[in-house]
């Protein structure tokens, strides 16, 4: 029999950093883990009025649920973690924070919407147009190397704020273990986005998880990959994908390099 473990975090447990902290749990291999997270701004968003702008504390941003601890997991190996099954706790936010994100020069007032998602399928803009949940963690990863207290942002050979959003239930993600035990968190759960989080939020979402965690002993890889069960673009694509992710520093500036003589 699968044995099943459930973690529920209290507000004080949430974490902000990769490291910096004793794991909350220690996990067996092929044990499901069963947990919640909080959305990106900690629960401090309520309402109408809790505009993000107003609210929000840095740098408590993207809170995590975890670490948790593999056992047996060592540098060098790979962890792999299958998504079975992500879903919201009923409602999520989108919003605009001045002077953020893409054509924030034409989007210069803050704004914030609430969405009712008990109907557990689709978040209506209007009657007649609703967008279909996908439900993903924008935020999965493991301590890095020789890390301290790693910020979950900006993502690394760790993991950390991917925002992928192919990264739904059926999908596994392969993350490089570069500590003993792996220590592995996650949050920053969205109910549905685009390609990228090109206006700084998604569909903002608190989440209930289930997720299950294999080690591939001496197995190295160079940084986050995953194997979608389904397409990577939803209606028009077909089959599975194994993706790639490229994460580093920042692309707009040049990285220096030694010269060929």
């Amino acid at each position: 029999m699968t044995e099943v473990l459930s973690y529920r975090p209290r507000p004080e447990e949430l974490a902000y950093t990769f490291g910096g902290r004793d794991p909350v749990r220690r996990v067996r291999p092929g044990t499901v883990l069963e947990l919640s997270t909080e959305d990106c701004f900690g629960g401090l968003v309520r309402g109408v009025d809790d505009l993000p702008s107003r609210v929000c504390e840095f740098p408590y941003l993207n809170p995590v649920t975890g670490p948790f601890h593999i056992e047996g997991a060592e540098p060098g190996d790979t962890l792999a973690i299958e998504v079975l099954d992500l879903s919201t706790r009923g409602w999520g936010w989108t919003a605009i924070l001045p002077g953020l994100g893409l054509l924030s020069e034409d989007f210069p007032d803050a704004y914030l919407r609430i969405f009712d998602l008990t109907a557990g399928t689709v978040a209506y803009l209007r009657e007649d147009v609703a967008i279909p949940l996908e439900p993903f963690f924008g935020t999965m990863g493991v301590c890095p190397a020789g890390a301290s207290e790693q910020p979950v942002m900006p993502p690394g050979t760790f993991g950390g704020n991917l925002d992928t959003r192919q990264l739904v239930a059926g999908t596994t993600l392969y993350l490089p273990v570069q500590v003993e035990g792996a220590r592995f968190s996650c949050g920053d759960a969205h109910g549905a986005q685009g390609d990228g989080e090109v206006c700084v939020t998604g569909l903002e979402s608190p989440m209930f998880a289930s997720l299950r965690f294999r080690l591939e002993r001496g197995r190295r890889l160079p940084g986050p990959q995953y194997r979608t069960a389904g397409p990577l673009t939803p209606r028009v694509d077909h089959a599975g994908f194994y993706g790639t992710t490229g994460v580093g520093g920042d692309p707009t500036r040049p990285r220096r390099t030694p010269c060929a003589r």
